[in-house]
């Protein structure tokens, strides 16, 4: 990774536009930046282009136009290996992320293939466990979990790897009550930078410092959450 200074924004768009191949245009020049340990809440209604926002901060998706750049780095076909060292995805359904037979073998798979000794990868399965809170967890079977569990988990998988940026796609939907509290509790804690869609005002209201809203693929406004959660922009948008 080439060092970086302390000007450099930990994720930035540059005039980005996303058509699908089916001709459906995503984002219509999308520009903002993030800087270095800030968290971001992500606004928007269903479609409005969050996701596919999200799928291009570790090169999942790559601009039909303009430039994504992450720690620095932009998100290109060739770049992808580094890319994927500094940016962390959690996904809005876990079962894309868990998949082998046992919880430990899930939370170790990302560091292991990294190239870290057993000793370091034993080290971050218990860390990233004892971060979420699921230790007990260690020997489930992941498709025993329950949606709580296996939320917790998928967050485990990414953690193990230490990324610099952590990118989560609506992490409390149907969510319980305690399991929601227990996750936004975690995400408060955590150093690393975050950008976050979701529809969880009261999330992103205790752990973001800024929203970002975002409506037919571009961002309509920016700003410290508070402010932006007191606008008429959410209510014109989403209509609360």
């Amino acid at each position: 990774m080439n060092d970086m200074t302390t000007d450099t924004p930990d994720i930035e768009f540059r005039d980005v536009r996303y058509t699908y191949p089916g001709g459906g245009e995503a984002l219509r020049g999308l520009s903002f930046r993030v800087d270095r340990g800030e968290k971001v809440a992500i606004l928007g209604p269903n479609g409005a282009g969050k996701s596919t926002m999200l799928l291009h901060t570790n090169g999942l998706l790559l601009p039909s136009a303009g430039e994504v750049l992450a720690a620095g780095v932009p998100v290109e076909r060739k770049t992808l290996a580094e890319v994927r060292r500094s940016v962390g995805m959690v996904f809005q359904n876990p079962d894309d992320q868990l998949f082998m037979p046992t919880v430990e073998e899930d939370v170790a798979f990302g560091p292991l293939n990294m190239g870290l000794d057993q000793d370091e990868v034993e080290r971050r399965i218990d860390a990233a466990m004892r971060a979420v809170g699921a230790t007990g967890l260690r020997r489930r079977s992941p498709m025993q979990l329950s949606g709580g569990q296996k939320r917790a988990v998928a967050l485990a998988t990414v953690l193990s790897m230490q990324p610099r940026i952590l990118v989560l796609d609506e992490p409390t939907a149907n969510l319980d009550g305690p399991t929601r509290r227990s996750l936004i509790g975690t995400l408060g804690t955590l150093e690393a930078t975050c950008l976050i869609a979701t529809h969880d005002l009261d999330m992103a209201r205790r752990i973001c410092h800024r929203a970002i809203v975002v409506d037919e693929g571009r961002a309509v406004a920016d700003g410290p959450c508070a402010d932006v959660l007191g606008s008429s922009v959410l209510h014109d948008i989403l209509g609360y």
